[in-house]
């Protein structure tokens, strides 16, 4: 595989638009319920596998029929799903995501399996073949907060496997604990918010230096509208958004990192596969879901694999 996403799977469940939580026992209609695979490893891999990257994906959901949904999906979609393992008796992480008529999303969200993803879990040669290893959320997978783990980090990217890192909440505890992966990954990709949480910086620009002297060689902080901020020893750069009609801000992080590394995979350099990974973000906030405006992929300029 191109690229293997380790981290967290979850289902979504996406409804648009809501404005209120009806009252009682009454009934709003909608436009769209959808349900979807999701979250910062398997909704990746989804984005990836509709970009025609080869992609696995890796870690925990539980032995229930959500979990049943999720792996038939991704599979469907083409993602191998064989390294991600069943928990007996644990619930599959979901969310209820009631999306707002500007694409605000609020969420109710059970973390499930995710929590207890280890390194025992983990089938270093998978890792070791992949041309990007793909981390997603780090800061609730505690369980790979190991120091083993952290060794096959470091060894995997010895041997020339480029290691990305993405973040799920914007929880200042959880999120600070991801600090410990910093000097075991190439480039980390967080929402403007945490890349403040994670730094203590006031703005963008500083959090972006802050973090780049913990070890990874380029830093990437998303900014929602305003675009995004790709830092490396080199340069600071500034990338705009492009001016879409937003339906569903959900995924669009997810869909950025796709972008990326889909650009990284193909040999691109980090502002051509940051541009790329503009581009996917903008298809996806134009529909409802994570992997929403990527079924047509006429005007993307993709790498070839």
């Amino acid at each position: 595989m191109a690229v293997v996403a380790l981290g967290v799977h979850i289902v979504d469940v996406l409804a648009r638009p809501v404005e209120s939580i009806p009252a009682g026992q009454d009934t709003h209609l909608l436009e769209q319920i959808r349900i979807t695979a999701a979250g910062a490893a398997a909704g990746t891999a989804v984005d990836l596998a509709k970009l025609g990257v080869p992609v696995a994906s890796a870690g925990a959901v539980g032995d229930d029929e959500l979990g049943d949904f999720l792996l038939m999906v991704m599979g469907r979609h083409g993602v191998d799903v064989t390294g991600v393992v069943r928990r007996p008796g644990e619930q599959t992480a979901a969310s209820i995501l009631p999306i707002r008529p500007d694409g605000g999303r609020p969420s109710f969200h059970v973390p499930g399996a995710n929590l207890g993803l280890s390194a025992a879990d983990v089938d270093p040669e998978r890792l070791r073949a992949a041309r990007v290893l793909h981390l997603g959320g780090m800061d609730v997978t505690w369980g790979l907060h190991d120091p083993a783990f952290f060794a096959l980090l470091d060894e995997v990217r010895a041997a020339g496997t480029v290691v990305t890192m993405d973040l799920l909440s914007n929880m200042p505890d959880l999120v600070l604990g991801a600090k410990a992966f910093l000097p075991h990954v190439d480039y980390v990709l967080p929402n403007e918010e945490q890349a403040l949480m994670m730094s203590g910086r006031a703005g963008a620009d500083e959090a972006a230096a802050a973090l780049l002297a913990e070890g990874p060689r380029g830093v990437v902080v998303t900014l929602g509208g305003e675009g995004s901020l790709v830092a490396t020893a080199s340069e600071t750069v500034r990338l705009p958004a492009l001016d879409v009609a937003v339906v569903d801000t959900t995924g669009c992080g997810d869909a950025y990192c796709a972008g990326f590394i889909a650009g990284l995979a193909g040999g691109r350099g980090v502002l051509d596969a940051a541009r790329l990974g503009t581009e996917v973000a903008a298809r996806v906030a134009g529909g409802l879901g994570s992997d929403a405006g990527l079924d047509d992929l006429a005007g993307l300029d993709l790498p070839r694999f």
